[in-house]
């Protein structure tokens, strides 16, 4: 049985050099380098609380992350020569940590990226509670941000 995540899709947030989107315990952070970019040419930086990402001398990504991340577990791979992948692994994990932008005030989702975000991040907690259950097609209505959400599977 495919992942939940692989089933249901990701919620990116677009920016500048790539995106980033989430999962209760992960933040995946794909960055676009010039074709024929090496390893050697790729420096990532991981604290428990700062991100920086330098690709030939070029800072793309530096600053504060927007909550803490476990740094000794996050990754980087270089694929195909031209994209950057982050794996930030998230100190809290609970659906409720939905990151609302990478950086402290820097790639800020859209309020209705944001609100597609959480509403996947409580369907994977869903997932996650009822292992028996199949998710990924089950949509929550309304409004999430006001209110809570409502649970149509």
């Amino acid at each position: 049985m495919a992942h939940f995540d692989e089933k249901s899709g990701v919620v990116p947030c677009l920016t500048p050099w790539g995106k980033w989107y989430q999962t209760m315990e992960e933040i995946f952070i794909e960055v676009n380098a010039p074709e024929g970019t090496t390893s050697k040419m790729v420096k990532v930086i991981f604290g428990s609380k700062q991100l920086a990402c330098t690709v030939r001398g070029e800072e793309l990504i530096k600053g504060e992350l927007s909550a803490a991340v476990i740094s000794d577990e996050c990754t980087w791979t270089l694929e195909d020569n031209k994209l950057i992948v982050i794996v930030l692994v998230k100190s809290s994990r609970l659906a409720e940590n939905c990151w609302h932008s990478l950086l402290k005030d820097q790639y800020t989702a859209d309020p209705y990226i944001y609100d597609q975000m959480e509403k996947k991040l409580t369907l994977q907690r869903f997932q996650h509670e009822n292992p028996g259950f199949d998710f990924s097609g089950a949509e929550i209505t309304g409004n999430y941000s006001h209110g809570g959400p409502t649970f149509d599977p």
